[in-house]
């Protein structure tokens, strides 16, 4: 059955607290992947892990702090190098749990989370890039820039920035999201296509612009909230920044045309919502609320974005959250994985995005869903614009 949110002293907990219980129930050890790999250092656990630093920031309860910890101590040792990440690989990807190694270093003081976030840093430093100085998504796809590699780079990149003073580098990171809605945003819908290639080579990419073929929910969403994340830690002052927020803009009356009215979600490919075999996705959903409300929050976008935000929500808790007889609660209809080129090579195609697994559970879904729940359910009135919480006031 369902499971609803009820705030009221006395009855049953937050739902971001009673999914953050499960996933702790169901992961004991914090640790993220595939049945049958080893462990490795990926953004699938950070994911995860930024939205149980949600779970505690609204909470204070310590032990989801405690679990965030364990999960990145499994890989960062002593001296600051991180087991399994190969810098050489370039991947935008793996650059994302860095976050993590920010709030650790920030909360807790050990020198080896700024040394391996240092370590994440110098990969920016020389990583491959497109002509104009946009980050290529990863080695192994060269001159391409995907929406996925803007949530798993900017907010990290800013917030090293701002955390270390390197000022200077608020101007690249500017560029990364102009660039990639400059060569990636369809102007008739307003949304941005998965991937850009400059060199026009894949056989993916449209010969005259270099786009794929089609829009990803979830790819959508990652830039959506790799925008709201990193404007968190862009000076107020900075030229560029109004050029950040008029993005953001753009893209959240995108995102509010394709919301399907009744349930109030998105689809797996949102343009088109009523074709053969489309489906309703839960991980773009929750991005996509929490991108939306975060936005009003702290004063990104207008209020009126709450709404929208808010029967995304209600949709997400009516048709993918599911609680057991035990009282464990399960995230359904998260698509696995999505991808451009690569061997198997996927194409972008319409009938590719529905050909990928369906799954329960993703911790990408569930991060992005304890994310969206934290900013559905925290403090009444926090929503108006006004008086907004930074990261750094929500212990």
């Amino acid at each position: 059955m369902a499971a609803g949110p009820t705030l009221a002293a006395g009855q049953t907990a937050p739902l971001f607290v009673r999914m953050a219980g499960s996933v702790m129930a169901r992961r004991k050890d914090a640790l993220v992947n595939e049945p049958g790999r080893p462990e490795k250092w990926a953004y699938e656990q950070g994911v995860l892990l930024k939205g149980m630093e949600s779970v505690w920031r609204e909470t204070g309860d310590e032990r989801y702090f405690k679990y965030i910890r364990q999960g990145v101590d499994h890989f960062v040792n002593a001296d600051g190098t991180i087991s399994t990440y190969k810098p050489e690989d370039y991947s935008l990807d793996n650059v994302m749990p860095g976050r993590l190694l920010l709030l650790l270093y920030k909360v807790a003081g050990q020198e080896k989370y700024r040394k391996a976030a240092g370590l994440l840093r110098e990969q920016l430093k020389t990583q491959p890039r497109t002509s104009e100085g946009g980050f290529w998504h990863k080695k192994i796809y060269p001159e391409q820039m995907w929406l996925d590699g803007l949530y798993m780079a900017e907010p990290f990149y800013a917030e090293y920035a701002a955390a270390f003073h390197e000022d200077a580098d608020f101007d690249d990171i500017a560029n990364q999201f102009v660039l990639m809605e400059h060569h990636a945003r369809d102007s008739k819908t307003g949304l941005l296509y998965h991937g850009w290639d400059e060199s026009r080579k894949q056989r993916w990419a449209d010969p005259a612009t270099g786009r794929s073929p089609n829009f990803w929910g979830r790819g959508v969403g990652w830039y959506a909230m790799a925008l709201v994340d990193t404007l968190d830690y862009f000076p107020k002052d900075h030229p560029k920044r109004e050029a950040l927020l008029a993005i953001l803009k753009r893209l959240a009356a995108a995102v509010e045309k394709y919301q399907e009215p009744k349930s109030g979600l998105w689809y797996e490919v949102p343009d088109k919502g009523g074709a053969e075999g489309n489906y309703l996705e839960a991980s773009a959903s929750c991005m996509f609320v929490y991108a939306l409300a975060k936005g009003v929050r702290q004063g990104y976008l207008p209020d009126s974005y709450f709404q929208v935000a808010r029967k995304g929500y209600q949709g997400i808790v009516n048709r993918f959250v599911e609680t057991d007889a035990g009282g464990q609660v399960s995230l359904k209809g998260t698509v696995s994985v999505a991808g451009l080129g690569g061997s198997p090579y996927r194409d972008g195609s319409y009938q590719y995005y529905l050909s990928e697994k369906v799954v329960t559970d993703d911790p990408k879904g569930v991060g992005a869903f304890l994310m969206a729940s934290s900013e559905m359910e925290m403090d009444a009135g926090q929503h108006s614009g006004k008086g907004s919480r930074t990261p750094s006031k929500r212990r």
